[in-house]
């Protein structure tokens, strides 16, 4: 377990470096402010590609602690509905791989796809609200094995350097062959910071409740900062991202710390 934490901390660090030095212009730094907010907008009329890597370190199988790690590949596609209204889907494609207690599980999870109806001219605050749904696309213990649907929201605004605001979503399932009933409540508030040269702090907490546990094996409440930039691979515009959250309140079997890092292709017009 100390060489894993210690090849984790050695990967953090070398990514905050690498963002740290990613070279940006001064004659390109208004455009990359401006991709970074468009970056932390999840209602951005922008096609991304974001490859968002979450490791969980202490999660308790049996007498052990092990890692967890989940690969989410999240295509975000924006469509213009009409004059008046966007619709963006984000579609979450996991990649799992899961400690048990002789070995691990490797595969695809269950796919959520979620779709927002935002006005393109919304004042001040932009919203969005719409519907979500998970899909039993995982393999044998990857998956929930139920069809679950569920609306979702949306609202952010822009001050200044800062961006903040919230996602919220609560899923129930409606059919399937999975032992367990799904009820689960995901809330993710954003604040960001923005500095000069597409470098931003940013802190974005995972907040879930699982309404079907028992009483104290509810909620996963993380706490935490990350830091990113935006930088080019050639051409390409990417957002980079590491951040590291603790888990203050989670279940008996729950993580203690989560190393986030993403890397966000974006494809603006």
């Amino acid at each position: 377990m100390r060489g894993e934490r210690s090849r984790l901390c050695r990967v953090a660090v070398g990514v905050a470096v690498f963002l740290a030095l990613a070279p940006v212009g001064k004659a390109e730094e208004s455009s990359t402010a401006d991709l970074a907010k468009a970056a932390q907008n999840p209602l951005a009329s922008m096609i991304s590609l974001p490859f968002q890597n979450n490791t969980d370190t202490n999660v308790k199988v049996g007498s052990e602690e092990k890692i967890k790690n989940t690969l989410n590949i999240q295509p975000v596609w924006p469509i213009e509905w009409n004059d008046n209204w966007n619709l963006i889907t984000r579609t979450i494609i996991p990649v799992i791989s899961k400690p048990t207690e002789d070995s691990r599980e490797n595969g695809l999870g269950d796919i959520s796809f979620s779709g927002w109806f935002s006005p393109k001219e919304s004042g001040k605050w932009v919203w969005g609200v719409g519907a979500m749904a998970l899909l039993p696309t995982g393999a044998d213990k990857l998956t929930a094995d139920k069809w679950s649907l569920g609306p979702t929201a949306v609202a952010l605004t822009f001050n200044g350097p800062w961006v903040y605001g919230g996602l919220i979503n609560n899923i129930w399932s409606v059919s399937g062959s999975g032992p367990k009933d799904i009820n689960m409540m995901t809330l993710q508030p954003f604040i960001n910071y923005n500095l000069s040269g597409g470098r931003y702090f940013t802190t974005s907490p995972l907040i879930t409740a699982n309404w079907e546990a028992d009483s104290g094996e509810q909620w996963t409440v993380p706490l935490g900062l990350g830091y990113g930039k935006i930088f080019k691979l050639g051409n390409a515009p990417v957002n980079g991202q590491i951040s590291l959250y603790h888990n203050v309140e989670a279940p008996t079997n729950g993580a203690d710390w989560q190393l986030r890092l993403q890397l966000q292709f974006m494809f603006p017009k």
